[in-house]
């Protein structure tokens, strides 16, 4: 499949007024259900419009075609991961290293599981397109936000806090992504919520 770079998959419009935002709204969340019930081969602008009660023509001042649409699925769920996890940080902010690299993980899973099927449908077209700029800017403004919280907590003392955070940032982002893509269980998933956590802990610990 030829991919196209983001500037082509860029909304015609983004939602001014909040009759706009409303139609955004719905339109994502249609097209997350026909995502979940058709896959993304049968994804089409037209079912997607059907199932959110917008004409066609709406459709188009938004998004010129398919591609553009699941682009912006993925960067609205990029910005909320983002938003929740800076949010995190805060709260964790001045925590002992075992504290910090617990609540971030519980953090991400609590984000990425609030709507897991939303989150399998979102990796599944993530390949689609070019998102590796997105995707690796996202994982690198994380670890930075991780590597700030470490290097902050009373019993840091780490050679290469950067290191670590890189590390704390993939192993969190690894895993949840790896039992999501496999459709876990909801026994999976409560043993990822159970374990994952102590991982993290372990190795913060560890790596001191």
């Amino acid at each position: 499949m030829n991919r196209l770079g983001p500037t082509l998959l860029k909304p015609r419009k983004a939602p001014k007024q909040t009759r706009s935002a409303a139609t955004i709204e719905a339109i994502h969340t249609a097209t997350i259900q026909v995502l979940l019930a058709e896959g993304v081969a049968r994804l089409t602008t037209t079912r997607v419009a059907e199932r959110a009660g917008v004409s066609i023509g709406t459709m188009y001042q938004y998004y010129p075609h398919k591609q553009a649409l699941l682009f912006a699925i993925v960067e609205q769920q990029l910005e909320t991961v983002t938003a929740f996890m800076l949010a995190a940080a805060d709260r964790l902010r001045g925590r002992h290293v075992g504290d910090v690299a617990e609540g971030l993980a519980t953090a991400w899973l609590d984000v990425k599981t609030s709507d897991s099927q939303a989150f399998r449908a979102i990796y599944s077209i993530a390949a689609e397109f070019d998102l590796a700029e997105g995707m690796g800017r996202a994982l690198n403004h994380m670890a930075e936000v991780m590597s700030q919280l470490l290097a902050a907590a009373p019993d840091a003392n780490f050679e290469d806090c950067d290191a670590v955070a890189f590390m704390l940032a993939s192993m969190i982002g690894g895993s949840v992504r790896t039992v999501l893509d496999a459709a876990a269980s909801e026994e999976n998933l409560m043993r990822l919520r159970r374990e994952l956590p102590l991982a993290c802990r372990a190795y913060v610990t560890a790596a001191r």
